[in-house]
């Protein structure tokens, strides 16, 4: 039969079932076809914290949504315009943010009473399809007997029922594949690789999956195909990568960069466990990873390989950082270089452990007792991550500090297009370890004779260098640098241990004005002002990017002005920051918290600056964000502004309070 081809610009697909549906490998494995044809993409993995959460329940709900375009995006989508819900849960737990419109594929093999009612239905809301009641009727639905088609075509390959019936996911994929026109060539080869060694299963998935696109392309129920051709990138190598990947090739690269092993010391914890599993695989770059037994003898590892002249990193989440707060101070008091990697997720305790948040940020600045600073670094993507992995490298190395590097949950799970950069453009990163004495015990004197007798010189672990105050990094074993460090308070340059007042008090403002001297080495700002004449900036940091992105570019298609700057350094602030704070009427800072990055704005800068706060552990909705902005604009301006124009930038109604627009 003849079918229609229509041309989209921009789709955000919602794959959901139960958490042992296989959607997340069905949303990854359809990312990574959008990536082969060249879209640019967002994703947004959201799955249940229970290793197997109670089967047909909403909180057994397991979903992977998917944002891909002809163009430059930011986000992941506010909502999807198609579900596609393998149970009755997935599509009760999803249904509330579908716009109206939307398409909803759902397999009608599971809707049976037992499902309905753990799903909290009183009745199959599919029965009602077209009636005048019909629960669905703002959305084009599309009932399939997804798993009973399934199990028909993979009969063949000998599986019992409930083994066939584990490929519809693969059938869901090959269907989805087919109406968005997705290659299908790096799918099959790698269910041929990841099932190779049980070849009924690999046939079974295989099967299914161009079952799945066969129905699409012969049946009546999907008459229309959907296009959205590649997007225009800058020239180069990309390939897909979550932010948990890029960090750790970041790591690596940071290794290798600075010429120094590294170890990762470790215990698991969600959402940074995989960071210790993908360093693992990279021995051949001098990574040796080692996996604790708690949190606080990972980062003891790891600080124990920076004294021995290794690159020592841990990698946790919000919980883990506080076990490790003691040893933080530890490292801040020896000024020993150390990479502490914490995935923010939801808490307070046990929390939202597969949900993100970035509510550690208070935390990673003052979660240590005394006089304690502590560099902070943060990306804004998933592929930032490396970026921002190597940057922490840089400081820790050059400045001999603990860095804080704030990831969190959506990027570590969340995957983006990543140009692949050449190792020969990142920055070579310096130890500068100590190789001799550098204090005079006796100077050099000269005889009536002539005679010279050399200075005698020992070693100081505690001079520091003119620029940065940072000490020298001896490694144990140099022939006449031996040296003692410890958590106990040190004499200035001696090291030796000193409980007198004027050096305590001289000590802990030369650890703060160290870290003070890393914003010498920090590039001024880039602040997104394209029209040059806003009142408002909206300001932000870490996963924010996106949605404070495309909610400016609302903002602005509407008819508007607004500034944007996203922060990488957190402490110390860019030197410029605080001229840029004050060219602006207004201070819009969106968080996932309370107000952590407004409340250090406010008594670092003395700006009004006004929160925009949601804690849901999920990422902030562009759109609402625009709304947010809008409204700050109006006051900003003496306007009433309405963002209801079309998003790709029909004009929209302003009217004036007190002047023509």
């Amino acid at each position: 039969m003849s079918k229609q081809v229509k041309q989209l610009d921009r789709v955000v697909i919602r794959f959901a079932g139960d958490s042992g549906d296989g959607m997340q490998l069905t949303g990854d494995r359809f990312t990574q076809e959008s990536a082969v044809f060249g879209n640019d993409l967002v994703t947004l993995p959201n799955f249940p914290a229970e290793i197997r959460a109670p089967q047909g329940t909403l909180p057994g709900v397991s979903s992977f949504q998917v944002h891909f375009a002809d163009h430059d995006i930011l986000t992941a989508g506010d909502a999807p315009d198609v579900l596609v819900a393998m149970n009755p849960a997935a599509l009760k737990a999803n249904l509330g943010d579908l716009p109206a419109g939307a398409t909803i594929i759902v397999d009608t093999h599971d809707f049976t009473k037992r499902n309905l009612d753990k799903a909290g239905y009183a009745s199959n809301p599919l029965d009602a399809l077209g009636d005048a009641n019909d629960p669905l009727g703002a959305f084009a639905v599309h009932t399939v007997d997804l798993t009973g088609m399934t199990v028909e075509a993979v009969k063949q390959h000998g599986l019992s029922r409930k083994d066939a019936s584990r490929a519809k996911n693969m059938f869901a994929l090959g269907l989805l594949s087919w109406m968005y026109g997705r290659p299908t060539e790096s799918t099959i080869e790698f269910l041929s690789r990841r099932f190779a060694k049980v070849p009924d299963i690999r046939d079974a998935n295989i099967t299914a999956f161009r079952t799945g696109w066969n129905f699409g392309e012969t049946t009546e129920t999907f008459v229309v195909q959907y296009e959205i051709k590649p997007a225009t990138m800058p020239a180069g190598t990309y390939r897909n990568i979550t932010g948990n990947l890029a960090l750790s090739y970041g790591l690596v690269a940071g290794g290798v960069r600075s010429g120094l092993p590294l170890l990762l010391g470790s215990y698991p914890i969600t959402p940074a466990s995989d960071i210790l599993h993908e360093l693992s695989k990279h021995k051949a770059f001098g990574v040796t990873t080692l996996q604790a037994e708690d949190e606080i003898a990972g980062i003891g590892m790891a600080i124990g390989a920076s004294f021995g002249g290794a690159l020592g990193v841990t990698t946790t989440s919000g919980p883990g950082v506080a076990l490790k707060s003691e040893a933080i101070g530890l490292a801040v008091m020896t000024e020993l270089p150390l990479v502490v990697v914490d995935v923010q997720r939801g808490g307070p305790s046990t929390g939202l452990p597969t949900k993100t948040e970035q509510a550690d940020l208070l935390q990673a600045m003052f979660g240590r007792n005394g006089e304690a600073p502590v560099p902070i670094v943060a990306p804004q993507s998933p592929g930032d991550c490396f970026s921002a992995a190597v940057e922490a490298v840089r400081i820790a190395v050059t400045y001999r500090t603990p860095v804080m590097l704030l990831s969190d949950g959506y990027l570590a799970n969340g995957s983006e297009p990543w140009r692949i950069p050449d190792v020969d453009d990142l920055p070579l990163i310096d130890p500068a370890f100590a190789t001799e004495p550098n204090h005079v015990v006796e100077p050099e004197r000269t005889a009536e004779d002539g005679s010279v007798t050399p200075a005698v010189k020992d070693f100081w672990p505690y001079l520091r260098d003119e620029e940065t105050l940072a000490r020298p990094w001896a490694v144990p074993g140099t022939p006449g640098l031996e040296h003692r460090i410890g958590g106990l308070e040190k004499g200035e340059g001696h090291g030796n241990i000193s409980y007198d007042p004027a050096n305590h008090d001289f000590m802990v403002r030369t650890r703060q004005a160290k870290i003070d001297r890393i914003a010498d080495s920090l590039p001024p700002l880039e602040v997104d002002d394209p029209s040059g004449r806003a009142k408002v900036l909206v300001i932000g940091w870490g996963s924010t990017y996106g949605p404070i992105g495309a909610g400016c570019r609302r903002v602005r298609k509407a008819g508007y002005a607004v500034a944007q700057v996203h922060l990488r350094h957190l402490n110390p602030f860019p030197r410029d920051l605080g001229d840029i704070l004050r060219r602006y009427d207004k201070v819009l800072v969106p968080e996932m918290n309370l107000g952590q990055l407004s409340l250090l704005l406010r008594g670092t800068y003395l700006v009004d600056a006004i929160g925009y706060n949601h804690v849901r552990g999920l990422p902030l909705k562009a759109a609402e964000l625009a709304e947010a902005i809008g409204t700050l604009v109006g006051e900003a301006e003496g306007i009433t502004v309405d963002l209801s124009a079309d998003p790709s930038g029909a004009p929209a109604t302003v009217t004036s309070t007190d002047q023509e627009v």
